[in-house]
């Protein structure tokens, strides 16, 4: 702390302030009161622009501090390490004295404690490992109808390692002092002194308006008490020409409107200031300017990146990591062993291959999965799977390129033979590219919370969580949202919004909706509040508007996750939920688990259960691939309520391609997309003999026979690579990638080592470039089979039911949809077509 004191008499003072003011430009100054746009809707700041501050401004170091959140701490500590500045990792905490009378007792009119908030600054390691479980504690523990807050029993035993700010005019000293409550303010700070010591500091802020006898009551206080001084300017825009546009997010998040008098409201001055501004400001009291750098100085610790953290599913007694991989290794071999066993003895060997090919391949997997270090990973998947299965919850075949595991076959995490149908292991898992393995698997949606309930059982319920997302002002809802605030009519608003394309996949930026309609400058002339409206909208669009939970997402600890990374509760759900997104999650060491809910499953087996009241048994995992039947009703088009192929594209295309095995199927869940679909006439073409399959290589022809001479795939891709030009699978993987990406350098790279191994293997240079450049043109298009053959399955299952067993299938079907009754009217239509009564519900009949 700087040993320096002021005189208190406001002249002297204020002589010395103009006697300063060239040193005070001089002095460093660092922000420690900053809200980014995870402080949602009420910080308008991209941590980007944060950063880019402290960058522009020649600041060594710049702080966040969200409200009542952690939201973007690992983000924003990589973002200001890339830039070379040092991230200060805090927390706006609102927090409440025990103790004290609550509002509620003062006043009848309020709810609960007073709450006032202050700033806690991770100083230390330990200090981050605190601040990460208070914030936890805030959500987790504070009873349902009360707002978040930290009470300051919560910080007993636990303030080691953090910094204090008192929080300004808004803490809990300004307020009690603006209130009259000097006693209070005292007891206040003496009680943050007794939790905190030389780690607390008194934040005085001098925004426009604010109160000299507070501050001078502030300053007065820590004098008396031998404390440190702190400048802030709490941030909440960028720039001063910010501020109405944050006025009108304010507005947006009170449900108000910017017009209204009752309403918070905060100062133009509430932007990131110069350092030589902020010296300026506090020119009489340069220890509270100096006395940031010297915070930034006490603090040596952000979060950073980990490696996945899995709780241990075998080995759990085995002190040395090492070994207990070793042990989790030697359990899952021999469950993938004796899986294997069985699903040969019940499905036979794939025609080509003898049983030692299939333990060659098994054993391969399992050395680079133990290689990795990923036995736990599968275990902890087959586990949960093996239980929903013996529960008689219906599971999915497969998701995603893991359906080109054997081992995932053999554990029963997948439905799907991967030599049966030439998947490729090194697609999902490549041993020359370290990276996370990652199932999607899809469970009975009406069952699916049936599952997490077993993992949070198994694994602890603290020790499991969702993950959480962030709803964004995209541009049209930040016009509606604009619009109401500035109380626009509604149909104009409503208008101008409709202007902007609708592309839920990749949503169009404002400006460019604005730049390619010329309507909106049209309007913007005939009325300057459309100016305001677009203005405004464009500086609010982006910005975080609610947190929500992954549909899907799971992680899974091997110890609390508060103890990982700060958690959070979504209000609609009773699990946990990070407060890290999907993204930074995995890099805080924990690994995802998607539990996806298909109501496809759930129609399969809500019709396998009516057809067995007829007395039959159906056992989907046994049915012929190759049912004449099933195949002339596709060939059709009778696709209703049939997975993934009834819409009216895929009807026609299935009536032009007359499928008649299960690779057709799986050739169209890839080829219909944008782009791929182009190719289904030649595809069609060929396959009916309309047209010669054209050559590629004579030694690479019988790759892309199955997809009649069409590249399809992206395992075809890899698969060229490797009988082309040499490449393992694995490295075939990585030029699978690069293509996709389209690097220059890495593109030049990867065809000097594939035009260089296809010659050594008797190719023509000029051949071999332009099998480059093909392939490079369709590994943008390329599917994974894995994943097309796993839906092209369940899709062959459905339609194999409603080939034989329509009434069962299409009153599943109607049962799952009944909420739905445009969907309702084209099961009823179809059922009329196939000659099948359908009768009303009845409590007499209905079951």
């Amino acid at each position: 702390m700087a040993d320096e004191r002021l005189p208190r008499d406001p002249l002297l003072r204020e002589a010395y302030a103009k006697a300063s003011r060239a040193e005070a430009a001089a002095r460093r100054f660092i922000h420690l009161r900053v809200h980014s746009a995870y402080s949602l809707l009420e910080g308008a700041l991209q941590l980007g622009k944060i950063v880019g501050h402290a960058v522009q401004d020649e600041c060594p170091a710049i702080a966040v501090t969200d409200t009542n959140n952690l939201f973007g701490a690992l983000e924003f500590a990589q973002k200001a390490v890339k830039d070379g500045i040092q991230p200060i990792i805090g927390c706006q905490i609102d927090l409440a004295f025990s103790g004290e009378a609550s509002d509620s007792q003062r006043d009848r009119r309020r709810q609960g404690p007073e709450i006032r908030p202050v700033v806690l600054i991770a100083a230390t390691e330990a200090g981050y490992g605190k601040l990460v479980r208070l914030v936890s504690r805030v959500y987790l523990e504070t009873p349902p109808g009360e707002a978040v807050h930290l009470t300051s029993e919560m910080l007993q035993g636990h303030s080691d390692g953090l910094i204090c700010l008192t929080g300004g005019p808004r803490g809990p000293i300004g307020t009690a002092l603006k209130e009259d409550r000097r006693e209070l303010a005292e007891t206040r700070l003496l009680a943050l002194k007794g939790l905190f010591g030389d780690r607390l500091y008194v934040e005085l802020e001098r925004v426009s308006g604010y109160d000299r006898a507070i501050e001078q009551s502030s300053v007065d206080l820590a004098y008396r008490h031998d404390l440190p001084l702190v400048a802030t300017n709490e941030a909440f825009f960028f720039s001063r020409e910010d501020y109405e546009a944050h006025d009108a997010l304010i507005a947006i998040a009170e449900g108000s409107v910017v017009a209204a008098d009752n309403r918070r409201r905060l100062s133009p001055d509430h932007f990131l200031r110069s350092q030589a501004d902020m010296a300026r400001l506090f020119a009489d009291l340069p220890e509270a300017i100096d006395n940031t750098v010297e915070i930034a100085l006490r603090c040596s610790y952000y979060p950073k990146t980990r490696n996945p953290i899995l709780p241990r599913f075998a080995g759990r007694d085995v002190a040395d990591a090492d070994a207990a991989v070793k042990a989790e290794a030697q359990e899952l071999a021999r469950q993938a062993h004796e899986g294997l066993d069985a699903r040969l003895a019940a499905h036979g060997l794939t025609p080509g291959y003898t049983a030692d090919q299939y333990r060659e391949r098994l054993d391969f997997e399992l050395g680079v999965i133990e290689k990795m270090k990923y036995p736990g990973y599968f275990l902890i998947v087959a586990d949960f799977i093996k239980w929903a299965k013996a529960q008689g919850i219906p599971v999915g075949p497969g998701r995603g390129s893991g359906a080109g595991s054997l081992v995932a076959y053999a554990t029963t995490i997948t439905d799907i033979d991967p030599l049966r149908f030439s998947l490729l292991f090194e697609r999902f898992l490549n041993p020359d590219r370290v990276s996370m393995p990652d199932f999607d698997i899809d469970f009975c949606q009406d069952r699916r919370e049936e599952v997490i309930r077993y993992v949070q059982q198994k694994y602890g319920r603290d020790q499991v969580g969702q993950i959480i997302t962030f709803g964004t002002l995209q541009a049209r809802a930040v016009l509606r949202d604009v619009g109401r605030v500035l109380q626009m009519p509604y149909g104009q608003v409503d208008k101008l919004s409709k202007m902007v394309p609708s592309n839920p996949a990749n949503p169009v930026k404002l400006a460019d909706a604005i730049a390619n309609e010329p309507r909106f400058a049209e309007e913007a002339e005939r009325e300057p509040i459309v100016q305001t409206l677009l203005d405004t909208a464009q500086k609010l669009e982006g910005l975080y508007r609610h947190a929500s939970t992954h549909a899907a997402g799971i992680v899974i600890g091997d110890r609390p996750l508060s103890e990982l990374v700060p958690m959070y509760r979504d209000p609609r759900s009773d699990m946990p939920v990070t407060q890290f997104n999907m993204k930074y999650v995995e890099q805080a060491g924990l690994v995802k688990f998607d539990f996806l809910g298909l109501k496809t499953l759930t129609v399969l087996d809500r019709a396998v259960k009516l057809i067995r009241r007829r007395g039959i048994e159906i056992d989907l995992a046994h049915i012929p691939l190759d049912d004449p039947e099933t195949y002339a009703m596709l060939s059709r088009g009778e696709v209703v309520g049939v997975f993934q192929v009834e819409s009216a594209g895929m009807r026609k295309a299935l009536i032009g391609m007359r499928p008649d095995c299960i690779e057709d199927i799986i050739a169209l869940v890839a080829l219909y997309r944008p782009g791929p679909m182009e190719n289904i006439p030649t595809y069609n073409a060929r396959k009916h003999g309309e047209e010669e399959m054209a050559s590629i290589h004579p030694k690479i022809d019988h790759l892309v026979k199955e997809t009649q001479g069409v590249i399809v795939y992206q395992e075809q891709v890899m698969q060229i690579a490797q009988e082309l030009s040499g490449y393992s699978l694995g490295e075939a993987d990585l030029l699978r990638r690069a293509m996709g990406k389209k690097i220059r350098a890495e593109m030049d790279k990867q065809r000097e080592r594939f035009v260089s191994g296809a010659v050594e293997r008797g190719v023509g240079k000029p051949q071999a470039d332009f099998i480059f450049d093909l392939l490079a043109k369709f590994a943008d298009y390329g599917f994974n089979k894995s994943h097309a053959a796993a839906y092209a399955v369940v899709s062959y299952q459905t339609a194999y039911l409603k080939a034989h067993y329509p009434v069962e299938f299409l009153a599943a079907s109607m049962t799952l949809d009944m909420g739905n009754t445009d969907k309702l009217a084209d099961f009823r239509q179809d059922a009329l077509r196939l000659g099948i009564e359908v009768v009303a519900p009845s409590v007499m009949t209905s079951f």
